[in-house]
């Protein structure tokens, strides 16, 4: 089993993108459709633990989604921005992936070499 959680949208450009670098790379993971499979609460909290930039990093603030919502985000406590990415997940940037430690946010092909070189060294310290 991967130990890397891609959450993606498969019309979406930059998964396409992704996945196919991932594929090019050799690099298992466990794949999840962002709209079908939406992460639970407390993955959706661990996503956000390992932000930099918190909410800001990983919210699609120029979709149609996020425009059309009536409610500032910085009003909302972090359990009820959760709750509201629950109940719409287009709100998500896409796509997201995450080995639990480290987290790439859209397609970065120095984050995904970053974070491949990261799991992978945990295998091998697993391993050994």
């Amino acid at each position: 089993m991967s130990n890397l959680t891609f959450y993606t949208y498969p019309s979406c450009t930059s998964c396409r993108r992704t996945k196919a670098w991932l594929k090019s790379q050799e690099v298992g993971f466990d794949e999840r459709h962002l709209f079908r499979e939406t992460p639970t609460r407390d993955e959706l909290k661990e996503i956000l633990q390992l932000t930099t930039e918190g909410i800001d990093e990983i919210l699609a603030t120029r979709g149609k989604t996020f425009k059309a919502l009536d409610v500032d985000i910085n009003d909302l406590s972090l359990n009820e921005f959760v709750d509201l990415v629950i109940e719409e997940p287009k709100l998500l940037r896409r796509p997201i992936i995450t080995d639990g430690k480290k987290l790439v946010v859209g397609y970065n092909v120095d984050g995904l070499r970053s974070i491949c070189k990261h799991s992978s060294d945990e295998l091998v310290s697993q391993i050994s």
